[in-house]
């Protein structure tokens, strides 16, 4: 009878000892894909913090009297480049992309400027890159989700608990744009 009781308890010892190791290796891959995945971001965002100064200088040869226009994105493209982690990331790219939205409207007052070929390079190489930041970013929030879901969940939260894995914080780039109503006319 102590033989079978010993026995059954060991079972269950060594079962919670491999759900331990086995929920330790989840949330290290999830860490470790989380890390990865912020990479890529910096990736597609420093392509297009490269990408700006030439867009800004084609649009200055036109619109020489918006200085200050080129100021700011100047100014939050230094900003940008300066963010560190997510959530100072996420402020710079936000006034960065309210001042690449200034740079359009400028760009749109001069049709000289929208036919130039170098300039509509630019624009669709800036387009693909925000596609690519955007497709970057579902991944990495993703990853997000899936870390924080198993930190946060019963059991895997105890074990997250003891070898003190932290939440990582979702990416998040506002559009303004994106947020109005669209105009349709007939």
């Amino acid at each position: 009878m102590i033989m079978g009781f010993l026995l059954v308890l060991l079972v269950v010892i060594v079962f919670l000892l491999l759900y331990g190791v086995s929920v330790y290796n989840k949330l290290v891959k999830l860490r470790t894909m989380v890390d990865e995945a912020w990479s890529g971001i910096n990736v597609q965002l420093k392509k297009r913090h490269d990408l700006i100064p030439n867009l800004v200088e084609t649009v200055k040869g036109y619109a020489t009297h918006e200085k200050e226009t080129f100021e700011r994105v100047t100014q939050a493209r230094a900003g940008a480049m300066q963010a560190h982690d997510v959530k100072s990331q996420e402020v710079a790219e936000n006034s960065l992309n309210a001042a690449l939205g200034r740079l359009m409207v400028v760009a749109e007052q001069y049709p000289e400027l929208k036919a130039n070929q170098n300039f509509m390079q630019l624009q669709d190489q800036l387009s693909l890159i925000e596609s690519d930041i955007e497709k970057s970013r579902r991944y990495y929030n993703g990853t997000v989700r899936e870390k924080n879901i198993l930190i946060d969940t019963f059991p895997s939260n105890l074990i997250a608990g003891m070898f003190q894995f932290t939440k990582s914080l979702f990416f998040e780039l506002e559009n303004e744009a994106e947020k109005e109503v669209p105009k349709i006319q007939f």
